[in-house]
């Protein structure tokens, strides 16, 4: 049974709250990382951001936990159920909990950081205050 082949994004089109990403990118820089306790639970992870980018472009990617140890500068990561979000206006990419980041024999000459999605400043209007959210509310009488 052959599987479909897997559409690869480049790095140049990823927008704000894509969903089910893959793409293969090279890692340019990997930030300090730092603790976090998250909201649910209360357990404690480490976090940094690496600046990953392919001929087209270049995005922060959030690496957490274990795989912060796994990767270094220079890798080439094959990212398969990835996503964007928006933190403080600043594109990020992330792989889901069904998805996976892996390290691939692949090569990418050039990385253009030129291109920096994650240096434009996005506007993010929160439904809840905008006029029209995304459900619309009968008024009762």
């Amino acid at each position: 049974m052959n599987e479909a082949p897997i559409d690869y994004l480049k790095v140049g089109s990823l927008k704000p709250n894509f969903r089910d990403i893959n793409l293969i990118a090279k890692v340019v820089n990997i930030g300090p990382s730092r603790a976090v306790t998250s909201s649910r639970g209360r357990v404690n992870h480490l976090v940094a951001e690496a600046f990953v980018g392919d001929e087209t472009g270049s995005v922060v990617l959030t690496l957490w936990d274990e795989q912060i140890r796994r990767f270094k500068v220079g890798d080439v990561l094959e990212i398969r159920k990835g996503y964007t979000t928006l933190f403080k206006g600043s594109l990020r990419l992330n792989v889901s909990k069904s998805g996976y980041i892996e390290k691939v024999d692949e090569k990418i000459e050039k990385v253009n950081t030129r291109n920096n999605l994650s240096g434009v400043t996005h506007i993010q209007i929160p439904w809840r205050t905008s006029e029209t959210g995304p459900f619309k509310r009968r008024k009762r009488r």
